[in-house]
């Protein structure tokens, strides 16, 4: 019998545990990149505050970053296909204080 619950060759097995599953609300994603990695840093805005804090991080090499962007792409598609277009409202760019700045 325990057989059966064991992945299949070339399957994983992975694992939601229950506070991951709740996830995290995010309505900015601030992007960077250097030549070996991509990092996606998701934020929570709020009207009228005027500090955020980074919600999380994800850190993925330029070819998971593709392989992301293609599954981003081919979900959208099949969600618009599914339920219309959905609308991308042009809103007034955000001063964003994130990080270090530099100065001499």
């Amino acid at each position: 019998m325990a057989e059966d619950k064991k992945p299949k060759q070339g399957q994983i097995n992975i694992e939601l545990d229950q506070e991951t599953a709740q996830g995290i609300y995010s309505n900015l994603a601030i992007i960077n990149h250097s030549q070996s990695e991509f990092v996606v840093d998701f934020v929570s805005i709020m009207p009228g505050v005027p500090k955020s804090k980074v919600k999380s991080r994800i850190v993925l090499t330029p070819q998971h970053a593709k392989r992301f962007l293609k599954a981003m792409h081919d979900n959208v598609a099949r969600f618009e296909k599914q339920h219309g277009e959905i609308k991308d409202y042009q809103q007034p760019p955000m001063p964003i204080n994130f990080g270090p700045t530099g100065e001499a």
